[in-house]
């Protein structure tokens, strides 16, 4: 069975790229006779915002959209994310970093995610150094896979990222690593998700090639940037959804995902909108481009 999911951090109110994300990961699984679950990712408990869970859940809610089964949330599962660090571990594909995000910028080159890490402590820690972090070994990791709408993606993981941190020098586990064992543990199938992410999943596809779990199909959206070519974010004051006119701004998420709406959905009710796009949805409508500008959320 397809099983989707949608997997929001709560350090803020949705967004209309984040209602993007969720209106096109759940038409994909709803049009497949799939599941949509609902994961919320708040593994980055410093950057968590009380009250912020439970206003996404209600905003999922007056959107229309259903999620199945119960809500998984990444702050109960630092058991399973100690496991994957152990079998990891157990086969000598970790090890401790001693440096500073500081030391890791005035000696690395600029890659596709910021300074690629130079394998400074891949031999062991310099003298008189403690571990701070924890990384993978990325000896080899030259991924290749097919995303389903921006086509052939190609990464040099070693050369082009470097070792990556799976437990951060804050105690917290990494987002690659968590992803990873909760994709697995919900049994994703397909994941379909901003663009701006497509850059991290080889990663993620690595690290499911080193735990033995499945790899699911990618699917990456264009998302929605400002006029100065930035993501519409918290980070970029994207304003948070209007819940009161849910069917208009559906319809305004379905036109940016290229789907070819009539002008009078915007002023059906919410279940007849859903009801059109439902029948009429079609991913391949979708550009294969990373992000597509959007003056007005």
């Amino acid at each position: 069975m397809y099983r989707g999911r949608f997997a929001p951090s709560p350090t803020g109110p949705l967004h209309f790229g984040s209602l993007i994300a969720a209106v096109a990961s759940y038409l994909e699984a709803k049009t497949q006779g799939g599941e949509w679950l609902v994961r919320i990712e708040d593994l980055d408990t410093p950057r968590c915002v009380p009250g912020a869970t439970e206003n996404i859940l209600c905003c999922l809610e007056a959107f229309g959209l259903q999620w199945d089964g119960a809500v998984m949330h990444q702050s109960t599962r630092n058991e399973a994310y100690r496991a994957a660090l152990d079998q990891l571990r157990a086969r000598n594909l970790l090890y401790g970093c001693a440096c500073t995000r500081r030391e890791i910028a005035d000696s690395a080159v600029l890659g596709i995610d910021g300074p690629v890490y130079s394998g400074t402590c891949r031999n062991g820690l310099p003298q008189d150094r403690a571990a701070r972090a924890t990384r993978v070994h990325t000896a080899g990791a030259h991924i290749t896979f097919n995303d389903v709408i921006q086509g052939t993606i190609t990464q040099d993981v070693e050369h082009e990222v470097g070792d990556f941190v799976v437990h951060r020098a804050d105690g917290l586990f990494a987002y690659q690593l968590a992803v990873v064992v909760d994709d697995a543990a919900q049994g994703i199938t397909d994941i379909v998700r901003g663009a701006d992410l497509l850059d991290s999943t080889p990663r993620q596809i690595w690290l499911q090639r080193l735990l033995k779990l499945a790899t699911p199909r990618y699917a990456h959206i264009p998302v929605a940037v400002n006029r100065r070519g930035e993501k519409w974010s918290k980070q970029t004051d994207a304003p948070a959804l209007d819940v009161k006119r849910p069917a208009a701004t559906l319809t305004g998420a379905l036109r940016f995902l290229a789907q070819d709406v009539p002008a009078s959905l915007a002023h059906e009710t919410l279940d007849n909108a859903w009801t059109w796009a439902k029948q009429h949805w079609q991913r391949r409508r979708i550009a294969a481009t990373r992000g597509i500008r959007c003056d007005e959320p």
